[in-house]
């Protein structure tokens, strides 16, 4: 039996990743959560070691672009 699961390192990006993805400094996205209530929480995976869903990145873009195009 097969499954078509991915990875689990695709289901996931760290705060490197995300500011890749948007063309940001690193601490960015730490900002983004600290003054914008729409963007996406880290979630824990371990102590000290917080990613982000790349589902919830996903969501919060389409959001955002349904409001720019309103």
């Amino acid at each position: 039996m097969t499954t078509s699961t991915q990875p689990t390192a695709a289901l996931y990006m760290s705060d490197v990743q995300v500011s890749t993805r948007y063309g940001v400094h690193r601490s960015t996205p730490w900002n983004w959560l600290k003054k914008d209530p729409t963007f996406p929480k880290p979630i824990s995976l371990s102590p000290g070691f917080r990613r982000w869903r790349v589902s919830d990145l996903e969501a919060w873009e389409r959001a955002k672009a349904a409001l720019a195009a309103a």
